[in-house]
């Protein structure tokens, strides 16, 4: 196989790709710094209370709900650039708030304005790679972006560690100055496109008949964001409740917490880009089926692993599941939604990562005190398996009806 040079892999995407791929490490790279050890800094700051942390960090998620379908209809309507911009200069503005934040009310009001800016993004995000990338390259472009999601995962969680050892405070403001150099980026070099609804986008298909999105396709995107929950809830416990677990099986659980999301965020960018290749040609039902049998794992492996290495092997499961899992999911969306309305189907997507985040870790929380942390994962493992099952059958049934909808004219007899 021909080994492309630096240079023309670089050309082989459109530059406002590389754009979102260098914003996308510096926004994770503070998400990754802060997240994991948010909730511990609010219980440290609480005087050890469990339940209002968790309450705090749930704010965010659910006030980013009505924020991230109202954001994807904007962007549709305005551009994908201006909603971006306000979404990360609010992230900026949180970030600041939390460094300054002295009372449980202030840390709240940060979290719902941190919230609100996080969930513009995304739908205005993904809907771009939409417009601007052919469609048969769009799940490369996918894996390219989760790939650099993941560069912040292995480099953050240790930076942050160290930071939050040292000085919370820093830890905030870096996360704002990171944050600021994204918006300055995007509003620089990121060129102003029309809006979406406004004309055609890479030849795709528009349809003017929304009545028709509103129930075919609606209802298939409003069930693949149902069957996205169990991973979300997965995703809010090892940002809530995987650290207290851990906590009562491993002495240094920081470092052991610190540990599994940076071995994730290695193997995610030595690995995504060859597998999002490797898989192409195989089927979204059977690479997402196969992800959920592999996230099932993990979260069983997460509950019950009796030593470092089981959770090693766990975290290596999460790791191709996900990376199985993410690009084959927005591909899909973006080839069932109508190019004027790609900002809104992603938001509706979108809400199922705001519900898992918001629920989640409530949910997490009370089986983690009542049952304990095994409990809650095998929970997990067996809800991976139950919609995994579902989610199959469900994109099985579109491949069949897309294909037999192609075939329909040349089988049709001439007149």
């Amino acid at each position: 196989m021909k080994i492309r040079t630096l240079q023309s892999f670089l050309r082989s995407y459109n530059s406002a790709v590389w754009i979102q791929f260098t914003g996308t490490v510096l926004s994770a790279l503070t998400q990754f710094m802060i997240r994991p050890f948010l909730v511990l800094y609010l219980h440290d700051l609480m005087d050890g209370a469990v339940l209002l942390p968790i309450l705090i960090v749930t704010l965010q998620p659910l006030c980013g709900m009505a924020a991230g379908i109202g954001g994807g209809t904007l962007s549709d309507r305005f551009g994908r650039k201006p909603v971006m911009l306000i979404s990360l200069l609010l992230q900026t503005l949180s970030m600041a708030g939390y460094a300054v934040a002295d009372s449980v009310v202030l840390f709240a009001l940060t979290s719902v304005v941190n919230g609100i800016g996080s969930a513009l993004f995304e739908p205005a995000a993904n809907a771009q790679v939409s417009d601007i990338v052919r469609q048969e390259q769009q799940g490369e472009v996918y894996a390219l972006l989760h790939m650099a999601l993941n560069i912040g995962a292995a480099f953050g969680p240790a930076l942050g560690l160290m930071l939050f050892t040292w000085n919370a405070h820093v830890v905030f403001w870096l996360a704002a100055l990171l944050l600021g150099m994204y918006s300055l980026l995007l509003w620089t070099r990121l060129p102003a496109a029309p809006p979406p609804a406004s004309h055609m986008v890479r030849g795709r298909k528009s349809s003017n008949s929304l009545s028709t999105f509103k129930s075919r396709e609606m209802r298939l995107i409003l069930l693949l964001t149902l069957c996205y929950l169990p991973l979300g809830f997965l995703y809010a416990q090892v940002n809530s409740t995987l650290p207290f677990h851990l906590q009562t099986h491993f002495g240094n659980y920081k470092a052991v917490l610190t540990l599994l999301l940076t071995f994730n965020g290695i193997t995610v960018i030595l690995l995504q880009l060859w597998i999002a290749k490797a898989t192409a040609r195989f089927s979204a039902h059977k690479m997402l089926g196969l992800a959920y049998v592999l996230l099932a794992g993990a979260a069983l492996g997460y509950g019950i692993a009796p030593s470092l290495l089981f959770l090693l092997a766990a975290e290596l499961m999460f790791s191709l599941g996900e990376m199985l899992h993410g690009p084959q999911i927005r591909k899909a969306i973006s080839e069932t939604a109508p190019a004027e309305r790609l900002g809104y189907a992603f938001a509706i997507f979108g809400l199922g990562p705001q519900i898992s985040r918001t629920l989640g870790p409530l949910i997490g929380g009370i089986l983690l005190g009542r049952w304990g942390g095994a409990v809650l994962f095998i929970l997990l493992a067996g809800s991976f398996l139950v919609i995994g099952g579902l989610q199959f059958k469900l994109l099985k049934i579109r491949s069949a009806y897309q294909n037999c909808r192609e075939c329909l004219p040349s089988t049709t007899p001439a007149p």
